[in-house]
């Protein structure tokens, strides 16, 4: 797992690209791309350029921990 280069969410941009949700999410350039094509994945497309609101994004993350508690 790659090591992210940030240590709080304070740290993080107030609109992400998707190398930077690689980083945080320590996951490889190509599955950072799968995971921001999910239709359920908060983006913001302008030209060919994608970018992920922070608050958003950590909405996104809270959302997914709460369906693997669900399941059990």
């Amino acid at each position: 797992m790659k090591k992210s280069r940030y240590k709080s969410f304070d740290d993080l941009p107030l609109m992400l690209t998707v190398p930077d949700v690689s980083n945080v999410l320590g996951i490889g350039l190509a599955h950072a791309y799968e995971i921001v094509r999910r239709r359920d994945f908060p983006t913001i497309t302008l030209g060919s350029r994608i970018i992920i609101p922070r608050d958003k994004f950590m909405e996104w993350i809270n959302e997914q921990a709460g369906k693997k508690d669900e399941r059990f």
